[in-house]
């Protein structure tokens, strides 16, 4: 819940889009503080021992001018996390949590990265997408969606300075267009080798551009590309490879391969489980939890892996409970059979929702963690 907390916090202190300013001339503490003089003051927010405490100018957090910006409208709202999250976690084999903080991305600016996620052509030779197809050619789909940047800074003295970079390009595996006077909807399929290939390239395109700027010219980069789902998927897209271009070397030599899934319980069809011990688990809790009140709608996970390893279960349960009572009792017996069923070795989210509004949250943020319930609207 603390996770929960924090990032509500965080979005209350959201400002308008702007530059990160020169962090070597700034006042820096270890916690937020007021300023009381004329120059920026910079603070760092203290985080538990898992994650990256985030920079913050005048006790605001900075919003990266790039968030958002995808070059295809239809966007599965899903991804949008995955791809978030998902960079951060990669971002930990490069730039140590405990060396490092956290500053969404200020480098890039709308201007260029419109530029890169468009088309190649005489207009735009910045553009890192295909060339348009003409005449009787195969439609040339768009590859490259979305770009997502992550600063990470080190303490150097009194103040803070740019340590490492890192970017997640988000392929699409299915690109979504309109053709004809009616505009007719169609789709093409990009395969997991065409991803593969494009991204790799587009990425050794990116870090040879950064190199001729001051700010990215000596540091680390590290690029993460992130394979999206198509637009009516239940789960996030996933990682499948990064790689880092050391400080001062204008290109990618060697690629990891990152092996993420992502899954929707319970399973549909002939669909397999990916871990049949984590899909029996929810199956008993999904069993102990709707056998207590009979106006249960739904009951559905996600689960995360890495490799073998569950890394995140998100659970949601709608209800038709409008009394407290009814959801101050509900959200008790969850607690305890999740407690009780659900694997203890992974963080867990569930959301207890009416059809307008969520009722309550049950949650733990790791394995050693105990299960905390906030019902909304009352205790």
């Amino acid at each position: 819940m603390e996770k929960f907390l924090k990032i509500t916090a965080i979005l209350g202190a959201l400002v308008s889009l702007s530059a990160c300013g020169n962090l070597k001339n700034s006042d820096l503490a270890n916690n937020p503080t007021t300023s009381t003089n004329k120059q920026k003051s910079y603070q760092t927010t203290s985080t538990n021992n898992n994650g990256y405490n985030v920079l913050l100018k005048d006790g605001k957090y900075l919003t990266s001018p790039i968030e958002g910006m995808t070059a295809n409208t239809s966007d599965n709202s899903v991804d949008t996390r995955a791809l978030e999250s998902g960079l951060i976690n990669l971002s930990k084999n490069q730039f140590s949590t405990s060396r490092y903080v956290f500053q969404e991305g200020q480098e890039l600016s709308t201007g260029t990265v419109t530029d890169w996620l468009d088309r190649k052509s005489k207009d735009n030779k910045e553009g890192l997408n295909p060339v348009k197809s003409t005449g009787k050619k195969a439609y040339a789909p768009i590859i490259l969606d979305q770009i997502l940047e992550q600063d990470y800074l080190s303490k150097s003295g009194s103040s803070y300075k740019l340590g490492g970079m890192s970017l997640g390009l988000a392929l699409n595996s299915v690109d979504y267009y309109t053709e004809g006077k009616k505009g007719v909807e169609k789709h093409v399929d990009i395969s997991d080798a065409r991803q593969n290939e494009f991204g790799k390239k587009a990425a050794n395109d990116i870090v040879h551009r950064l190199r001729k700027h001051k700010a990215t010219k000596n540091i680390p980069i590290m690029i993460g590309l992130f394979r999206k789902t198509d637009k009516d998927s239940l789960v996030g897209g996933n990682y499948f490879a990064y790689g880092i271009a050391s400080a001062n070397s204008s290109k990618i030599n060697e690629w990891k391969t990152v092996n993420y899934r992502s899954q929707v319980l319970p399973t549909v069809g002939n669909e397999k489980a990916i871990n049949s011990t984590d899909a029996a688990a929810f199956s008993n809790f999904k069993a102990a939890v709707q056998g207590y009140f009979p106006n249960i709608s739904g009951v559905t996970a996600t689960v995360r892996y890495q490799g073998k390893e569950l890394t995140q279960m998100n659970i949601n349960i709608t209800t038709q409970f409008f009394g407290y009572a009814q959801i101050q009792s509900f959200s008790r017996l969850v607690a305890s059979s999740a407690k009780k069923y659900l694997p203890s070795h992974a963080p867990v989210e569930i959301k207890i929702n009416s059809v307008n509004d969520i009722q309550a949250l049950v949650a733990k943020n790791s394995a050693d963690d105990s299960y905390y319930v906030h019902v909304f609207g009352g205790e």
